[in-house]
Order: structure tokens, then C-alpha cells, then sequence
């Protein structure tokens, strides 16, 4: 009897569907398209639920669907579509869903009420699926109904987005790996349902895991790992191993063409140590050495404000050094050594990264000091401006990784304004740094200051930064200005408002982590005791915000 084959991506966020297996069309899956703010091709049967086009919470693309859930009768929170399938065919549907308090959970719709998501895993996306068999050629119901659980107030919010099979491609995984994408064959025996697994990490954390397999099939799935040392085991529930008494059952843990564990015949449980990589630590070939061995070990496995605040909990309590320190940290870290290449002093407000400066900043003597114009002098300009958090206060006003050597006038300019895009700019740096009116396309009207191309994906990782090393605190800073309360939501999680996540989701990708970045990355951590996480890994943006 041939295997049927299912494979699933853990840690990646991607389903992906073998050629064995039937594909429906789902139309409008990804909520694409919308006419009058309903989605095509979807009814809300039922008068429990509201829907609307949204486009800050997205999976992929550039919207899903925003439902809000105003009742606890279940009858009436359904959303769904009809969809063709054909007698004896296997498919496989399954569609995103964003959890924002916990006080619903979605049922997916397939033919009947089929399984839930776990409504305890908010501020992040998750994955429902269910595998079907038609039993007759016919139009069948599928999407979801909602249900209120413990905790449910009344009103609440669950964004919804790629539903899969679908007419389009399945989008590709939030975030790619950049460390080491290790792959799991498992063969499932006569009684999968009793065969589990995870890989544990030196700390005996779990990084990944599976289970709930169903009998006789294959499975290929896929966990991405930082270099350390790991421990894969294998579980039987009954006690029998997969092989050979029950079925054929197995198991091949491989790093490319490198088997890392692999067995068949056991009893309760098989466990095998592997390592990645060097677990001592190295140098990654470039002029920056890796981030520590181990820094970010603990976020294995986790996804959205879980993440978040896993990372807050590694670069907290950082060794602040004072404001004073700033300049001794710029004399030694914020050198020109990848434009000009001239040693001067890198003003991100006058930087030309594609010819000759106007003005050179020496070291130490220039600093400021009084200033009337451009080119008389370089202070310590802070990103995230002071006032927002209450001024000289500790240790954000000293904490480099968001205080950047700019020219002093120019940073006098942009005062304590949002970064933005400009619309109709009043002034313009010698760079082309500009201060203005908000275009319209930034969904803020106001004055706001925009740097150059070349350092924007710089400034919006320090935001990124600030929102996560501050998680503890920003809530508050919202209503410190006028300002502050136009960038900042008052959560601790989103932190910023959804024009602020746009624009720099947008510089962040659009601008690329450098070898600039990278270098003074190290410097901070050298001076501070705490790293930017999202210049080490950049894909940490996206699978958080």
C-alpha cells in the first residue's frame, strides 16, 4: 500500500502540498481583493461577526482580513465559501489566524466543524489544517466560525489570512533561514498517532518538536538552528518503536547530505546528540565577529511578541556608561571606513555614500560646541528623540545603539519630529536629508524628517531596537509629547502605530543590514554589554511586527 505523503514546514511558517495530494481552489484565499469592504468571493452568513480589509496585521500580501466577533452565540460567527472537490480525492485545507486577546478561538470550516486554534497564542500567527477526503463530487463549505472562550469580553478581534489550496501560489515563509535548515523524514507505522519528537537544546529547551501523526505516511519537516549542541529524540506512547511489528516505520534527521539521527527499532524513546556547527564559537569569514555563542539560543522556536520579549530578556540590563562615554565610543567606532574611507567622522545627516562630502568632521576637536550652520561642529543626535522619554533619563540617554554622530545644525533641524517620508520639504541637509510636510502615502499628516536612502534601514533597526530593549517602559512614553503620542500606540508589544510598523518594515527591506551596521554592532556590544538583535538577524523583524 503506497504512502500518502504530507509535508509540513515547522518553524518557517510555509505549508507546503506534494503532487499526490488534490488541490481545491479557495478563491480570494489571501484576501486580496475586497469589494465595498467585503472580500470577494466570501459570505459572512451570520450577523455575530463583522469583516473588514486590513493591512498592518498581514501574513503575506498586502492585506487580510480584520474580523471582530461581537457575540458568544456560535450559530451566528461563521465566514465562509463554497469550494468544488472530486469524489476519492485527498486535500489538504488550512488557513492563518492572529489571536489579539484570547477570548475567541477559530474552528476551521471543511465539510463540518474540524479543528481549532489555540486561542492562548495571541500577538502572533498560527496555522489551522485539517486533511479531507471527498466522498462524493460535490461544492462543500469551508472558512471558520469563532467561538468565545473564557475571558471573552464582548468584542474582539481575529485577523484571518491565506487560506490554502488556493487559485495562487502558497506565499513563501515569513521569515527565510540563515543558520542551519536541518530536515526530518519520518515514517509513520500502523499506529502514528502514538509517534512523537523534539529537539532539545544544551539548556534543555525545546526548539522544535511534531506529533499527532496519522498512520502509514511520510512526513518532511524542516527546523532552522543556530550553531550549538542539540539533542533529537523520538517517542513511542505504547512503548513498541515504529518497526517492525506494526508497520514499517522510520526516521532520518539530516543536515544536507549529513545524517544527524536516524533509527526504527526502539522501545519508549531514542535520543541522539548532534552539534551544529562550531559550538565554541568563530568567525563567520567577515571583519566582524559572530554575535556570542549561545546570545540568542533561548529564541528557538518562538515567533511574534513571544519573541519579542525573549529578546528584551537577553539585551536588558545593559552596563549604560553614561552620556559623557558617547564620545569616546564615537572616536572609536563611528570612522569612516566604508565610504571616503578616510577616518573621519561618519554624520549619517551628511554622509554623500556616492561621492564627496561636503564637510569632513575630525575626530574629538570637532565636536560640538555651538553651531549656526552646517559643517561647524557633530553631536550626539538621538534617533529616538529624548524628549519622548522623559529627557535625561537613564539608561536610554546614553544608550548607543539609537545615538548616531550627526552635524549639530542639522540635528537642531530635525528637533524631536517622526521620521518619515517628505512630502514638500523646508529644508534640506547638504546630503539631501530633508525636513517637511508628510506625504500622503505615509498615512501621517505632519511634520516629519526623512534621512537618506542609505541609512533609513540603519534608523529603523534601531527603532526596532528601542521597541524591544524598552518593551518594559514604552507603553508609558506615548502622551510624554505631542509626538511621541503620533509614533507610539501605548502597547508594549506593537509599540508604534501602524503608519510607524509601514514605513519602517519598508526601510528596513529596502535598506539591508551592512557591513557598517554590522561593526558597529560589536562596538556597542563592546561598550554597552547588549546587541541590536536585528542586525545580527534581521529576519526577526518579520517574525515579530
Amino acid at each position: 500500500m503506497p504512502y500518502g505523503i504530507k509535508k509540513k514546514l515547522i518553524l518557517t511558517s510555509s505549508l507546503l502540498f506534494l503532487s499526490n495530494t488534490a488541490f481545491a481552489n479557495i478563491n480570494n484565499a489571501d484576501f486580496e481583493t475586497w469589494s465595498a469592504n467585503t472580500p470577494t468571493a466570501w459570505s459572512t452568513i451570520d450577523s455575530g461577526i463583522s469583516i473588514s480589509a486590513n493591512n498592518s496585521v498581514v501574513y503575506s500580501g498586502e492585506y487580510s482580513a480584520q474580523v471582530t466577533v461581537n457575540t458568544g452565540t456560535q450559530s451566528n460567527t461563521d465566514l465562509q465559501q463554497l469550494v468544488d472537490v472530486v469524489a476519492g480525492e485527498s486535500y489538504e485545507f488550512s488557513a492563518w489566524v492572529y489571536h489579539t486577546e484570547g477570548g475567541v478561538k477559530a474552528r476551521l470550516v471543511v465539510d463540518g466543524y474540524q479543528d481549532y486554534s489555540n486561542s492562548a497564542l495571541t500577538n502572533q500567527w498560527q496555522q489551522i489544517s485539517y486533511q479531507y477526503t471527498a466522498p462524493t463530487t460535490t461544492a462543500i463549505n469551508v472558512g471558520l466560525r469563532f467561538y468565545d472562550v473564557t475571558g471573552f469580553d464582548g468584542s474582539e478581534v481575529v485577523y484571518v489570512d491565506n487560506f490554502a489550496p488556493s487559485t495562487g501560489t502558497t506565499p513563501p515563509p515569513t521569515g527565510s533561514c540563515t543558520d542551519n535548515q536541518v530536515s526530518l523524514v519520518l515514517t509513520t507505522d500502523n499506529y502514528g498517532e502514538e509517534t512523537s519528537w523534539q529537539i532539545t537544546n544544551a539548556q534543555g529547551s525545546t526548539v522544535a518538536s511534531g506529533g499527532s501523526y496519522a498512520a502509514n505516511t511520510q512526513y518532511s519537516e524542516q527546523a532552522c538552528l543556530i550553531d550549538g549542541d542539540y539533542t533529537f529524540t523520538i517517542f513511542d506512547s505504547y512503548g513498541d518503536g515504529m518497526c517492525c511489528s506494526f508497520g514499517n516505520g522510520s526516521y532520518n534527521l539530516s543536515l544536507g547530505q549529513t545524517v544527524l539521527a536516524s533509527g526504527a527499532n526502539f522501545q519508549s524513546s531514542e535520543a541522539t546528540p548532534f552539534t551544529l556547527g562550531d559550538s565554541t564559537g568563530g568567525d563567520d569569514g567577515g571583519t566582524t565577529p559572530p554575535d556570542p555563542t549561545g546570545y540568542y539560543v533561548t529564541t528557538q522556536g518562538l515567533t511574534g511578541y513571544a519573541l519579542k520579549t525573549e529578546l528584551y530578556n537577553i539585551i536588558k540590563d545593559h552596563n549604560s556608561q553614561g552620556y559623557s562615554a558617547i564620545w569616546s565610543f564615537y572616536d572609536i567606532a563611528s570612522r569612516d571606513k566604508y565610504f571616503e574611507n578616510d577616518n573621519s567622522i561618519l554624520d549619517r545627516y551628511s554622509e554623500n555614500p556616492t561621492g564627496q562630502d561636503s564637510y569632513n568632521y575630525v575626530a574629538v576637536s570637532d565636536q560640538c560646541g555651538t553651531y549656526n550652520s552646517e559643517a561647524d561642529c557633530y553631536n550626539r543626535e538621538h534617533s529616538f528623540p529624548k524628549s519622548w522619554f522623559g529627557g535625561t533619563v537613564e539608561p536610554m540617554n546614553s544608550d548607543v545603539h539609537h545615538i548616531f554622530a550627526t552635524d549639530g545644525y542639522v540635528n537642531s533641524k530635525r528637533s524631536n519630529y517622526p521620521f518619515g517620508e517628505v512630502g514638500s520639504a523646508s529644508y534640506t541637509s547638504s546630503n539631501g536629508s530633508k525636513l517637511g510636510s508628510a506625504a500622503s502615502s505615509l498615512n501621517y499628516s505632519g511634520t516629519v524628517f526623512e534621512p537618506i536612502d542609505e541609512f533609513k534601514g540603519d534608523f529603523a533597526r534601531a527603532y526596532f531596537y528601542m521597541a524591544t530593549r524598552y518593551q518594559n517602559v514604552i507603553a508609558s512614553w506615548q502622551n510624554k509629547t505631542t509626538y511621541s503620542n503620533a509614533v507610539l500606540n501605548g502597547t508594549s508589544n506593537q509599540v508604534f502605530e501602524n503608519w510607524v510598523v509601514a514605513m519602517l518594515l519598508k526601510w528596513h527591506n529596502e535598506d539591508p543590514v551592512s557591513q557598517l551596521e554590522l561593526d558597529r554592532n560589536q562596538a556597542a556590544y563592546e561598550h554597552q554589554g547588549n546587541r541590536n538583535p536585528f542586525v545580527d538577524h534581521p529576519e526577526f523583524v518579520g517574525m515579530i511586527w
